[in-house]
């Protein structure tokens, strides 16, 4: 890629933008082509797999999905530097399978099975430069052509490359030019509070551009993690990929006739299409149905994810956006792995449907405010109301669809004030005072951070913190989210009201100390374990782990994948993890003698976490599941008889201290 093209040398910001865009809808479409051939994997030996092959075919798609989450966390940074310039992110994409053109030559792009063509394509999307991995079969371009044009031009215009990673590059010394020419100020010149944070979203990435420093780290994390890392580079997804096709190709050598999964279509489309060669037209009613709604799912998570860009921080309308936006994709997924299993139609005998990710003709934003709030409640009541119809067939993953989307509707219709008038960039929902700075400057010891303040001490530890957002919704004057320097600020806010937010905070990230004579936290009147929907244990009472005295909240992971065990460090979300908030009630139910008092929580090595005190378990909504004095929690995740565990870390090889 010549240094000398116009959009990637000149200091324009609408070139820079240009290129900004084609990065966005480069990490979009990759996230789906993932997805795509995770959701065709199957899931259980009564598909057709042993159980050895299962469990690998499983842990394949747990790492697919986590690099397609990764993906989801680069194009999250792509739109931050696009903001950043002062821009708007493109949403949108163009749909499957890419026309010739869009990206350069090497770089096709299409929806297909997981098969070893297109795990082959992967590791050559993703190879390092140099590298002489080949493309996937059927994969290669039926064409070859040069995008751009010689001589310079102020129309903005794609450009070739031979690896992703190389354009990142060329994108960062773009960047660095158009500091030299306008200054930092000057370039970046974009409202900060229309970007997504991790205060916004769970995910990779999501990070504040405000220097060009922030922003070449972010164009190196992508580079790094994921397309054009170095061979060497540990967990990237070259060496994911690699990975898995290593034991792809042992499992074949033992069973030639090992097939991982279904053949769902290679780039399904809806209608009949007018140009039909390279894809395949689902007829089949039930697989309509499905993908339909999936579809639908899809386009409305991105019009919340255009939404949340456009509205600025602290309004509440940001962070419940994108919580429905990731609650979407979750309710997709059963979804996509439906359709999957179901026929094409006739014309297409040979292979099954599959969600063709059609993308919104404009994805553009709405503007902020009670239009799109309404439009939002009423579009996802229908998306309820179409996946309880298609719900009548009985099938688990279209149930489990279902459920997701009611609850969406109803997060959305509670969450949105259809009344309020919209906030505008510069001018929060309820601006405030900048706050003072504290007393004292804060201190951090044992990744504990203190600030002092006049009538309470407030300590926060960063492990623990699983982002439930308590403190900086409930306390926005204290707790500054994504702000430089000091952001802890304990004299803004009434002295007893900030003690109740930190109560409210689970995972016992936040504790205080008084310092006007007041008595400090005590243990609660009951212990209680609460079981969250596809997430943690959060733990309430007089604790100690292995001993230690743990305060008196802990979220504990129970997913298994977590990188900070025992605690939840939120790796549920990356991991795929289901597991309901709500398990039955059990027979052991008779009120406890003593309901308080010391509670022990042992993690057992490679096992579960034995807990030994007075405990209630709960479901998420408090109901009421187990009275207990002794108890084996499974914090693998593959229990059949959660939250209790069954013996299963044995068998799926679990490994933790």
């Amino acid at each position: 890629m010549a240094s000398n093209h116009p959009h990637l040398s000149a200091p324009s910001r609408e070139q820079a933008l240009h290129a900004l865009y084609e990065a966005a809808e480069l990490e979009h479409c990759l996230m789906c082509t993932y997805l795509y051939a995770a959701f065709s994997l199957k899931t259980s030996v009564d598909e057709g797999l042993t159980p050895a092959q299962l469990e690998a075919v499983m842990r394949w798609r747990r790492a697919i999905l986590q690099v397609a989450t990764e993906e989801m966390g680069h194009l999250v940074a792509v739109w931050n530097i696009t903001v950043a310039l002062g821009g708007a992110p493109r949403i949108g994409r163009f749909n499957f399978p890419l026309d010739p053109g869009i990206l350069p030559a090497g770089v096709v792009v299409k929806l297909a099975p997981f098969n070893l063509a297109t795990l082959q394509h992967f590791i050559y999307l993703e190879r390092p430069a140099g590298s002489d991995e080949p493309d996937g079969e059927g994969f290669t371009s039926d064409r070859s052509f040069v995008r751009g044009a010689d001589g310079p031009r102020l129309t903005p215009m794609g450009v070739d490359y031979d690896t992703v990673g190389q354009f990142y590059e060329k994108l960062g010394e773009g960047l660095r030019r158009m500091v030299d020419i306008y200054g930092e100020a000057g370039a970046l010149c974009g409202t900060p509070e229309l970007q997504l944070t991790d205060a916004d979203a769970n995910l990779p990435g999501c990070k504040r551009v405000i220097c060009l420093k922030t922003a070449l780290a972010a164009f190196d994390a992508i580079v790094t993690q994921g397309e054009g890392a170095l061979e060497n580079v540990e967990d990237s997804h070259y060496r994911k990929f690699a990975a898995i096709r290593t034991e792809y190709q042992a499992l074949l050598a033992e069973d030639p006739l090992f097939t991982p999964a279904f053949p769902a279509a290679t780039n399904p489309v809806m209608r009949r299409p007018p140009r039909p060669e390279g894809r395949v037209w689902i007829e089949d009613a039930r697989a309509i149905a499905t993908v339909d709604l999936a579809n639908a799912a899809y386009g409305l998570m991105l019009r919340l994810l255009g939404y949340a860009y456009a509205v600025p921080s602290p309004d509440p309308d940001k962070a419940l956006s994108v919580d429905l936006a990731v609650g979407l994709m979750r309710a997709i997924a059963p979804l996509a792995e439906r359709a999957a299993r179901l026929p094409a139609g006739p014309s297409n005998p040979q292979c099954h449907a599959g969600l063709s990710f059609i993308a919104l003709r404009d994805a553009s934003a709405f503007p902020p405010g009670p239009g799109a709030r309404r439009f939002f409640v009423e579009r996802l009541q229908q998306l309820t109301e179409a996946a309880l119809r298609l719900n009548e067939q009985g099938d688990a993953r279209t149930a489990a669809a279902a459920t997701l989307l009611q609850r969406l509707a109803q997060s959305a219709t509670q969450g949105f004030e259809l009344d309020r008038a919209a906030s505008t960039a510069g001018a929060p929902v309820a601006a405030v005072a900048a706050p003072p700075a504290p007393s004292t400057p804060p201190t951090v010891e044992d990744g504990i951070e203190r600030v002092e303040g006049e009538k309470l001490t407030l300590l926060f530890e960063t492990r623990r913190c699983i982002h439930a957002r308590f403190c900086v919704t409930g306390a926005p004057t204290v707790f500054l989210a994504n702000v430089q320097g000091p952001w802890i600020h304990p004299d803004t806010m009434d002295v007893e009201r900030l003690a109740d937010i930190a109560h409210a905070c689970p995972s016992g990230a936040i504790q205080y100390r008084r310092r006007d004579g007041r008595p400090d936290e005590t243990a609660p009147p009951v212990n209680l374990a609460g079981t969250r929907e596809a997430g943690p244990y959060a733990f309430r009472g007089e604790l100690y782990l292995n001993g230690v005295p743990a305060g008196y909240r802990a979220t504990l992971c129970r997913c298994g994948a977590s990188k900070n065990k025992p605690f939840c460090d939120g790796s549920h979300h990356d991991a795929g993890f289901t597991a309901s908030g709500e398990p039955p009630t059990g027979k052991a139910t008779d009120m406890l003698a003593l309901r308080n008092g010391p509670l022990h929580v042992e993690p057992q090595p490679n096992g579960p976490l034995k807990v030994r005190g007075n405990l209630e378990i709960v479901s998420g909504t408090g109901r009421m599941v187990a009275r207990v004095t002794s108890a084996f929690l499974c914090r693998c995740g593959g229990s059949k008889n959660k939250p209790f565990c069954d013996g299963t870390h044995a068998t799926i090889g679990f490994v933790a201290d």
